[in-house]
């Protein structure tokens, strides 16, 4: 399992978050990936359908942190690569198993249009 080298920290820059210092995971798929400051995110898209956000919402910041970078076309990663790792950054946090599954599947079948493959 993957583990956090690094805490989130983050400032309000409206509807999106933005990250003051480098996140940093160390992931057993991929290895070390650094999520620059500066970097923008808005979480986890969770629909704001009032039982679905309840369940789902303000959840596992630093993964969809990490996720929303992966996702950015920043690393050379795939989009399944980005949707495991996405898992294993839940998994390392301790996030339930029931939730972690559910978010990964939401992202496996509907993330697909904010995925940014790499371009050199």
């Amino acid at each position: 399992m993957g583990e956090f080298k690094t805490k989130l920290q983050v400032e309000s820059q409206g509807q999106y978050w933005e990250l003051i210092s480098p996140l940093i995971f160390d992931s057993n798929i991929y290895g070390e990936i650094t999520v620059p400051a500066g970097f923008f995110t808005d979480f986890a898209s969770v629909p704001r359908i009032p039982i679905v956000y309840a369940m789902f919402g303000n959840k596992s910041h630093s993964s969809a942190a990490l996720h929303d970078y992966l996702y950015s076309g920043s690393e050379d990663i795939s989009r399944k690569d980005a949707d495991n790792i996405f898992l294993e950054a839940m998994e390392s946090r301790n996030q339930s198993k029931w939730c972690r599954k559910v978010m990964w599947r939401a992202v496996r079948w509907f993330g697909g249009g904010r995925y940014v493959s790499f371009k050199r």
